[in-house]
């Protein structure tokens, strides 16, 4: 039986929670909405989520709702008494860490897997992305990826080639995860109302590519990316093997990074981590 809890505003209202702008905090009020994010990796029942920068808790209550096992990182001292409170309504439930979330290893917070869902703070969410998105060992700890972003890096991460928000972004979480973009959020959805506006992006991964390494991938996003005006016969000359390997894949040197595929990069990355021989994993 889920426990009958105040409105989240009583709650923020009752421990002065005003958000901090410096630890890029706009909290998310609408219990109908959090439901609905809560939703969006599938049946949590029974399942362990790692959220971070839960605030006065408003998507923690959703998730607890849904029936999951919830374990927090907040940084914001302030907000530990109400996350004090609603651990008490779903005993065993919830276990808050007070903590940076950049500092914390995914073992210590979903030792046995499961998903991430969070209002991820402005000021670290690709930070954090990019953490979980990176390096050899694949398939990741997690499960799925439910997470909130600014409509401007959200709309970078699922991309498609040939458009402006095409970039290395788009490929991390391209190469080797299925990425879409679940839900609009508006601005006035948030308190404060923050001056961008929001969405929500599921990722869930997928098998990697065989034979390619993801520090080559960022390597050729890097350079390629790096000075993307340029054709890529210019922009990737000083990586080592890159031009062969244009050539090896069929791939004219006057393209622009933005035109190439995730495919197309997997191709390349493909070659030159065939080049610099076996990757440590």
């Amino acid at each position: 039986m889920t426990p009958d809890l105040p409105p989240l505003r009583d709650v923020i209202a009752r421990h002065g929670l005003a958000a901090s702008k410096a630890l890029g905090q706009n909290f998310l009020l609408d219990g109908q909405l959090l439901d609905r994010i809560a939703a969006i990796p599938g049946d949590l029942a029974g399942a362990s989520v790692y959220e971070v920068g839960p605030g006065p808790g408003g998507l923690t209550r959703a998730l607890l709702r849904a029936g999951a096992t919830v374990t927090a990182v907040e940084r914001d001292a302030r907000c530990l008494p109400a996350l004090a409170e609603l651990g008490a309504a779903f005993p065993g439930k919830l276990k808050v860490i007070e903590d940076d979330a950049l500092s914390i290893a995914l073992p210590d917070v979903l030792p046995e897997g499961g998903h991430i869902a969070s209002n991820l703070p402005y000021n670290v969410g690709t930070a954090l992305l990019v953490q979980w998105l990176s390096g050899e060992t694949w398939p990741p700890r997690w499960q799925s990826l439910t997470l909130m972003f600014q409509r401007e890096v959200a709309d970078r991460i699922v991309a498609q080639p040939g458009s402006s928000a095409y970039g290395r972004l788009s490929i991390l979480g391209q190469w080797r995860s299925t990425a879409r973009l679940a839900m609009p959020v508006h601005r006035s959805a948030f308190t404060p109302p923050p001056k961008v506006m929001s969405a929500v992006v599921h990722i869930t991964p997928k098998p990697e590519p065989e034979g390619v390494s993801a520090k080559v991938m960022e390597q050729i996003t890097a350079a390629a990316f790096g000075q993307r005006r340029k054709m890529l016969r210019q922009s990737l000359k000083s990586l080592p093997g890159a031009l062969d390997a244009l050539e090896a894949c069929g791939i004219q040197g006057e393209r622009r990074a933005e035109t190439l595929s995730v495919e197309e990069f997997v191709a390349l990355g493909r070659v030159l981590s065939s080049a610099s021989g076996p990757q440590p994993r």
